[in-house]
């Protein structure tokens, strides 16, 4: 009963409903490894226990009653702190937001709760979100379970990490550059980014955020099993009023020919060896399991995608997010911001529309190509994980981390879904490849990436003191 932690999340939640252990139990569980392994990873920065237990207590009465408790009844489930849980700071890991509380649930608690989710506290990410590093003056450094020297990705390193590390079986994360799929990478979970639209999104403490944010940034699941991303991203789709990009797209599409293009090298980043053979290896069990796989030279343009979308997330209001980046004193934040500085300051309203035009024609070749191939695997980043807090270490550095990266920071202005897959791991770091569907094919990353867990096998809790 004291490991009811290392359980996933489907599993949880069937033990709860049939009554064989109640809420509280999973809760008291959860809260207990929590406190065993937080302190040395230091994943969740803000929890409050008697909230906990007073959630468990709410789904154990309404259980006994009868009544429908969701999909998710009793499974604890944690919170990036840059969306609105009311009664709690929505900081985005930075010091000046630290009293900024919430006054209403975003759409994505407010699914979550729906689904009888318990949520167990608030994870911690970089000062607004802009690292693939996760360490902020307000809440610390997060550390990778796997191995203390390697980053634990970014920005919902939190998440990735408390997923890791069996503090709970779900963590909700957020994507605009690869912040749910490079921590689940780098952590060595699994990680759905799903299309724009497909979860509603809306900071009621915040303000409107710029176009590029609207229809690039996503929320998503984080979990150690494909069947809790699938389990997640059900709840997590569910309609809100307040998000105007919401779409009632199926969860489920039509019968496409099972087809994969597999690129080792996309946009020639340099991918090392240890993730092409990974690659190699998932696709012969794909082949294994029926799909049709064709390796080919390159994919339609990622890298141009990559730039564009800098500019859409960078570039927009570059002074005003230098500005509070300087007042908010972050090293990491004022490093990315100085390091896009030439493209901060070059763009104008002219510049900021080519891009927004040219992402039809991009979007355009991808799709097409999709009709040919409904699946892509394809790397999450060139590199292994990378060692912690490389961004801050050189401009070469910076280049080589921001270079790695472009097949995450491509996808989101092609309004594609992506999933990392974890691989096992190569010594103590974790290695994974990157599916790719058509927008609103979710369900095709993961009949895809249930295949490469089957083989692989899921993700299982590490333990940090013993790393």
């Amino acid at each position: 009963m004291n490991e009811l932690w290392r359980l996933d999340a489907m599993t949880l939640a069937a033990l709860i409903k049939s009554k064989q252990v109640s809420a509280r139990e999973v809760a008291m569980a959860a809260l207990g490894r929590l406190s065993a392994v937080n302190p040395s990873i230091n994943a969740v920065v803000d929890m409050r226990s008697d909230d906990v237990l007073a959630q468990a207590s709410r789904i154990d009465t309404a259980i006994a009653r009868g009544e429908e408790t969701g999909m998710l009844a009793g499974v604890p489930v944690t919170i990036k702190v840059n969306v609105d849980q009311k009664g709690y700071a929505t900081t985005n890991g930075v010091a000046l937001q630290k009293d900024l509380l919430a006054t209403d649930n975003s759409p994505v608690v407010d699914s979550l709760l729906e689904a009888g989710a318990i949520l167990l506290g608030r994870t911690n990410t970089p000062a607004f979100s802009y690292r693939w590093f996760t360490n902020n003056r307000l809440y610390g450094h997060t550390k990778n379970p796997h191995d203390p020297a390697l980053t634990p990705g970014g920005s919902s390193g939190g998440a990735a990490a408390a997923v890791a590390s069996g503090i709970g079986p779900i963590a909700h994360g957020t994507d605009i550059a690869g912040s749910i799929r490079y921590p689940a990478y780098a952590c060595g979970v699994h990680g759905l980014r799903p299309s724009p639209g497909r979860v509603a999104a809306y900071n009621s403490s915040s303000p409107e955020r710029d176009i590029g944010g609207q229809i690039t940034a996503v929320s998503g699941p984080l979990a150690r099993s494909i069947g809790d991303l699938e389990l997640a991203l059900r709840a997590l789709s569910r309609r809100d009023a307040r998000d105007p990009w919401w779409t009632p797209a199926p969860l489920t599409g039509p019968e496409v020919t099972r087809r994969v293009a597999l690129c080792l090298d996309p946009g020639k980043i340099g991918t090392c060896e240890p993730i092409r053979a990974k690659l190699r290896d998932a696709a012969r069990h794909l082949e294994a399991a029926g799909w049709v796989v064709d390796e080919i030279e390159d994919l339609p343009p990622l890298r141009e995608a990559a730039e564009l979308q800098i500019r859409l997330w960078i570039g927009e209001g570059y002074e005003a997010k230098l500005a509070a980046a300087e007042k908010e004193g972050d090293p990491g934040a004022l490093t990315i911001l100085r390091g896009h500085q030439a493209l901060g300051r070059s763009t104008t309203l002219a510049s900021y529309s080519q891009a927004l035009t040219r992402r039809a024609p991009l979007i355009r070749q991808w799709q097409l190509f999709m009709e040919t191939y409904p699946v892509a695997l394809l790397p999450v980043s060139a590199d292994l994980p990378f060692e912690d807090d490389l961004d801050l270490k050189g401009q070469a550095a910076f280049e080589r981390v921001w270079a790695a990266q472009i097949p995450q920071i491509g996808l989101p202005l092609l309004g594609l879904p992506g999933l990392s897959v974890f691989t096992g791991l190569n010594g103590r770091t974790p290695t994974g490849v990157q599916l790719i569907a058509p927008r609103f094919r979710e369900d095709l990353c993961l009949a895809a990436g249930a295949v490469i867990e089957a083989a692989f096998g899921p993700p299982s809790v590490v333990d940090p003191a013993s790393s």
